[in-house]
């Protein structure tokens, strides 16, 4: 691909920017752990309904929460907690996620230093609400880098569906053909083929090669890889 292609980078939070593993297990196991009061036998049965192996404080490659929203993870709690509404739910998850400790998939400032100086304009579209995604790229000091940060509860949908990254495109006047699409679920490429955005797949969230690769322009181990891959190294 040629540098004069791309404007424009969207990249997903969890998985991409973020470590998937060394991020959300701990946040999963400090969220069962408050929900069940303590209670391990309780925790361990939530962790099964959302697909969370307590014990081993990993997700199964095939649960829904991986590149799901904090709906999806209430719709399959609410029933377990009829004392809470869906609102104390939400604010509960949020809360758990705003505190989540953030590893770097890589040192990001330098990387997106290196696109910015280029005049490649950056946003995320995460299917994390929106004010954890703020907090995260605060945490890691990165906010001020992006033109756009939506959340699944932004008000443009949440991926697969294209309403975040087309929003990303109106925000900052380019065409969804000069934009490159980065995840590390088939929400993400889904979202970005249905955008018609370029789509790069990364592998430092829970889906493999094979499982990327139908929905993806290339496939990279990183993001620390896309200088190379867009002529921009």
């Amino acid at each position: 691909m040629m540098r004069r292609d791309i404007g424009a980078i969207l990249f997903d939070k969890d998985g991409t920017l973020f470590d998937f593993g060394a991020t959300w297990n701990v946040w999963a196991a400090n969220l069962l752990t408050r929900l069940s009061e303590g209670d391990a036998s309780r925790a361990q049965a939530l962790g099964d309904l959302i697909g969370f192996d307590l014990a081993a404080r990993r997700f199964s490659p095939d649960s829904f929460v991986i590149a799901g929203t904090p709906d999806d993870l209430v719709d399959v709690l609410s029933p377990e907690f009829p004392d809470l509404t869906r609102k104390d739910l939400i604010t509960l998850i949020n809360d758990e996620a705003v505190s989540a400790p953030m590893a770097e998939a890589v040192p990001l400032a330098p990387l997106l230093d290196h696109f910015l100086a280029q005049g490649i304009v950056l946003g995320v579209a995460t299917n994390d609400a929106e004010r954890p995604a703020l907090a995260h790229l605060d945490e890691a000091g990165v906010r001020g880098r992006f033109a756009f940060v939506a959340g699944s509860d932004s008000g443009f949908g949440a991926k697969p569906t294209p309403g975040q990254l087309l929003a990303f495109c109106d925000a900052i006047g380019i065409m969804p053909d000069r934009v490159v699409m980065v995840g590390d679920s088939t929400h993400d490429l889904v979202a970005g083929r249905a955008a018609g955005m370029w789509t790069v797949a990364v592998l430092t969230g829970m889906a493999d090669t094979a499982t990327l690769a139908p929905h993806a322009d290339v496939v990279l181990p990183d993001i620390g890889h896309l200088p190379g891959w867009l002529g921009l190294a």
